[in-house]
């Protein structure tokens, strides 16, 4: 399918990911609806920071997932639904797991069953590499068992699931893509690298993390932009689980050493307890395989984790972006 003039629906387009998503389909010419989370104070999310004249072109939709009448609403007219909008924050899903459930799983039912009555032509939704939990052989591909070692990759889990049971109950046209680690401009504060980051940017000499021994798939943002479109325009997509990987695999004690080289050789690191996850819950080992993606699809990551990282920092060092993040706390 080519995405010139098609009209897409991003839910999530305030966030991270779906920020960059925006752009990055702006640049293929489609006619974009962006959803974002209705609050009183009628911000956009990353959104409010896209120059007026890009916004401008933007169809701006306030509103939210759990409302199965505002989906029909967000979701009328439209083509493509690329479905992002979650709830992510794992330890937060330790105290919170009954809004996970609103929110991921209840949420992406709302949009399967609009997709169903108004036979929206293609629906992507948005899993997670949590789903596989600590990895059982490497890489993982989309073959690999399904563990849910949070609250939050259960409901991930669950909501893959919702959309397998579509596409085979009712032939509905669906694609579950699944990212691993995704970093870049504009990640929350919530994620590893923005956390080493901004603190490091904001003159910290004792950096504290969790646990440093778990290794993690990298893909740079706009390497994950790029693979929603890539999987969106292969008809051979549809029904299919795919990774978004690097293959490529990395420690979080070997990445924020990398980072204090780069930002300041003389901070140390430190385990902060309070930011270790249930010994049972922790997952140690992310490394996925892209074959099935690059077999469907014409994509290849075109960044490397140094690149990606420099890019990132660089964007940091912006004092308006900096500015945005509370360094000195932990961010749940």
């Amino acid at each position: 399918m080519k995405l010139s003039g098609v009209k897409v629906l991003i839910t999530g387009a305030d966030g991270f990911i779906g920020s960059h998503l925006v752009e990055a389909l702006l640049k293929e010419g489609a006619s974009i609806r962006a959803m974002v989370q209705y609050n009183s104070f009628n911000t956009w999310g990353w959104l409010d920071s896209f120059p007026k004249e890009v916004l401008d072109t933007i169809d701006i939709f306030a509103g939210d997932i759990r409302d199965s009448h505002g989906m029909l609403r967000a979701m009328s007219d439209v083509d493509v639904v690329f479905h992002l909008a979650a709830l992510i924050a794992i330890p937060f899903s330790y105290h919170s797991p009954d809004s996970y459930v609103d929110t991921n799983i209840k949420g992406t039912l709302n949009i399967l069953q609009a997709a169903r009555h108004l036979d929206t032509k293609r629906v992507l939704i948005t899993s997670t590499s949590e789903v596989y939990g600590t990895a059982r052989y490497v890489p993982i591909d989309e073959q690999h068992p399904f563990q849910g070692q949070s609250p939050y990759s259960a409901t991930k889990i669950g909501a893959d699931r919702l959309a397998e049971s579509f596409h085979k109950s009712f032939d509905l046209p669906i694609s579950i893509v699944r990212p691993f680690n995704t970093y870049g401009p504009r990640q929350s504060a919530r994620a590893v690298i923005p956390t080493i980051i901004t603190q490091l940017l904001s003159g910290a000499t004792h950096i504290k993390l969790g646990s440093l021994e778990p290794t993690r798939d990298f893909n740079y943002v706009k390497d994950t932009a790029a693979g929603f479109i890539a999987i969106a325009k292969s008809d051979a997509t549809i029904g299919q689980e795919i990774n978004i990987a690097t293959q490529r695999e990395i420690s979080i004690g070997a990445l924020a050493r990398e980072l204090i080289r780069q930002i300041n050789p003389k901070a140390e690191l430190i385990s902060d307890e309070n930011r270790l996850r249930p010994r049972n819950s922790e997952v140690e080992r992310l490394l996925g395989s892209n074959e099935k993606i690059r077999s469907l699809t014409n994509w290849l990551p075109m960044y490397s984790l140094e690149q990606g990282l420099k890019e990132t920092i660089e964007w940091f060092r912006i004092p308006e972006n900096l500015s945005r993040y509370k360094t000195d706390i932990y961010n749940v």
